[in-house]
């Protein structure tokens, strides 16, 4: 049975990734900065003998029985990332970018076959449209940078230290477990409130979201097919603007608020639309 390691399992993906690993005749493996407050909040997630610490912005593992010391696995679901939501903070290309390249090179030496860490939209930069992986990465966020100075530093250990390496690039998603001040549990706990209004920005941007369930079974499915290697965009592939979207979550939950268009201004670090390209995703399930 393949032994399958989360990382960051405690986070809006991973217990979702856990989730959707669960069924697949695997063995789950779960890393988290507080096992005994995540055996408490997910019960039955993982064997508590699958169930291990780790905090790289504290501890200073030792590579040499790190791989072991996480239980020998087969496969590494990397999402572990810290400094997030402020994808501003120098921090993503300073520090984090450093630890984690550090953490998978030492997983690699031990003896790991397969890892399959995740990216993001932002590493795209200000380019416009559909996104496709042949397109260079242009970030212009520590956060964007970071992520994509550890894909290239994985991508030139591979050519080392073989392993099979596959970089998921997520897009936007919504669900159970989002952080507060994201924008569906903003417009969420508004209704809940009884807010008569929701202030927004213009809401005529352009993205690319999906359920971070669905956003968790192509991530999984993605790392269980032995063809899918580089970077593969995990998204739907249909632009939608914010305002359409705010509009039908709350046609779909029943709620009733009056939109304050333009109160906000959109994101300088994003282009006014911008979507993925799913047809490499596609292509491995068909």
């Amino acid at each position: 049975m393949q032994r399958i390691l989360v990382t960051g399992a405690g986070g809006f993906v991973g217990r979702h990734v856990l989730a959707a690993l669960a069924g697949q005749g695997v063995r789950i493996m779960a890393a988290v900065r507080d096992p005994k407050a995540f055996a408490l909040a997910h019960p039955g997630a993982c064997d508590a003998d699958c169930l291990f610490r780790l905090d790289l912005a504290r501890d200073q593992p030792d590579p040499a029985t790190l791989f072991t010391a996480l239980g020998r696995p087969d496969v590494l679901i990397h999402l572990a990332w810290g400094g997030l939501p402020d994808y501003r903070n120098l921090a993503h290309f300073e520090t984090e970018a450093p630890r984690h390249y550090a953490f998978v090179k030492a997983m690699v030496q031990g003896g790991l076959s397969r890892v399959a860490a995740v990216g993001t939209c932002l590493e795209y930069g200000l380019q416009s449209g559909p996104l496709a992986e042949t397109l260079p990465a242009r970030p212009v966020t520590p956060y964007g940078l970071g992520k994509d100075i550890l894909r290239r530093q994985l991508a030139a250990l591979s050519r080392v230290t073989p392993f099979s390496f596959l970089w998921c690039r997520l897009f936007y998603m919504y669900g159970p477990g989002q952080a507060r001040g994201s924008l569906f549990p903003l417009l969420a706990a508004a209704a809940a409130r009884g807010d008569e209004a929701f202030p927004m920005s213009g809401g005529e941007q352009l993205r690319d979201y999906l359920p971070v369930e669905t956003v968790a079974d192509l991530l999984v499915r993605a790392t269980l097919s032995p063809a899918a290697e580089g970077i593969v965009n995990v998204c739907s592939g249909r632009p939608v603007s914010v305002r359409t979207l705010v509009e039908r979550w709350m046609a779909e939950n029943g709620w009733r608020l009056h939109l304050t268009l333009g109160r906000y201004p959109y994101p300088d670090y994003e282009p006014l639309a911008f979507w993925g390209d799913a047809s490499r995703l596609s292509a491995l399930f068909s």
